[in-house]
């Protein structure tokens, strides 16, 4: 999966550009604040529909601006065009001209893995950042997988409400609560095999990147869930035995919503014990099992940003890194100084200079 080129139209300090993509590597460099992240947040954009930099689509668009669009072309068998256009009412999607009713349909389409230095906060984080690091790239393997999220995220706050609502009247029917259990565990289940099944498949490939790269250590991921290996009844029974307290608190104490991810090196946990490198080295040897697995799921590689990578690694583990990527994988690395950068690791490549709200290409040496 290649990104050929793509489109801004008032996107951040982007009045107007169009710049079109080496298929291998793209070195984009420039001072901090001029515009070179916002071109590969562009690209994470279009494969997700959302920002790993803010929440507030708002901010995406230009200053005065009342609309940005995001357009791109990628190549896999075919030549597809993907854009999107976002206002203050939302966001719309098309494929190849086609507006797509759901971001459901939309996402999944174009597979996008990231690494950037604030990606140590999956470690280091609240389980919520982690949760959201499971659910973005489960999202796009398997487009049923956002559906069910937003199916369960919507009985959970049915469910939130209504045992406010017992709390209040206390001669209300616990049918509807009932049920609201029953849809709650079903949807939670499906979600519980996919995020099990993702972090199986991690923890084939992780282990062996991280000796691979970093020399030494045994790394292993656990998925920490109220739902493992529990069954509807299991679970049913233990909704029953929660009742009186969910019903003071007013809130859902059990499900997949409080999931979690649990880093291990050597037996020790890394949010306990990790140091900063050791946490940096398994985000980045996490990142690279996502390609891996991205590629034996879909039967292409993802397109990999590497924002900033450079400037926190020595040139040792670079040079590993990126003996372990495919040339098949297209890869995009943002820095503020080409010279740390050895052009020599790479076959094939263009280099963009930013400055601020214009890029330029630049000749190769």
């Amino acid at each position: 999966m290649k990104i050929q080129n793509i489109k801004l139209k008032n996107f951040r300090n982007y009045e107007s550009l169009n710049i079109n993509f080496d298929s291998n590597v793209n070195l984009i460099y420039g001072k901090n604040g001029t515009g070179k992240t916002n071109i590969v947040e562009a690209i994470y954009y279009l494969a997700l529909t959302k920002s790993f930099r803010v929440n507030n689509d708002r901010l995406l668009m230009k200053k005065g601006s009342l609309s940005t669009t995001i357009e791109g072309s990628v190549i896999t068998d075919l030549t597809t065009n993907y854009k999107i256009c976002l206002n203050d009412k939302g966001k719309k999607t098309e494929i190849d001209g086609n507006k797509q009713d759901k971001i459901s349909d939309y996402v999944s389409n174009i597979n996008v893995v990231l690494f950037q230095p604030e990606d140590t906060k999956i470690i280091s984080d609240a389980p919520s950042y982690r949760r959201r690091l499971l659910n973005i790239e489960i999202s796009q393997l398997y487009k049923d997988y956002l559906l069910l999220l937003n199916a369960y995220d919507k009985v959970l706050k049915h469910r939130n409400s209504y045992l406010k609502e017992l709390y209040i009247n206390g001669n209300a029917s616990r049918d509807y609560l009932n049920i609201l259990t029953s849809k709650l565990i079903e949807f939670g289940l499906q979600i519980n095999k996919y995020r099990q099944e993702f972090i199986d498949e991690i923890n084939e490939y992780i282990g062996k990147i991280y000796k691979n790269i970093f020399g030494s250590g045994i790394l292993s991921v656990k998925y920490v869930s109220d739902y493992n290996n529990k069954s509807k009844e299991d679970l049913l029974n233990k909704y029953q035995t929660l009742y009186q307290k969910e019903i003071i608190l007013g809130k859902t104490l059990l499900g997949i919503h409080h999931d979690d991810l649990d880093f291990s090196l050597d037996g020790n946990k890394l949010k306990d014990w990790g140091s900063v490198g050791q946490i940096k080295n398994t985000v980045i040897s996490f990142k690279l099992a996502e390609i891996i697995i991205i590629e034996k799921n879909k039967g292409e590689y993802p397109i990999l940003i590497l924002d900033d990578l450079f400037s926190e690694l020595d040139k040792e583990k670079i040079l590993n890194i990126l003996k372990m990527l495919d040339n098949y994988v297209q890869t995009f690395i943002t820095t503020t100084d080409i010279e740390n950068i050895e052009l020599s690791l790479f076959d094939k490549y263009k280099i963009f200079k930013v400055e601020y709200g214009k890029i330029r290409e630049e000749e190769n040496e």
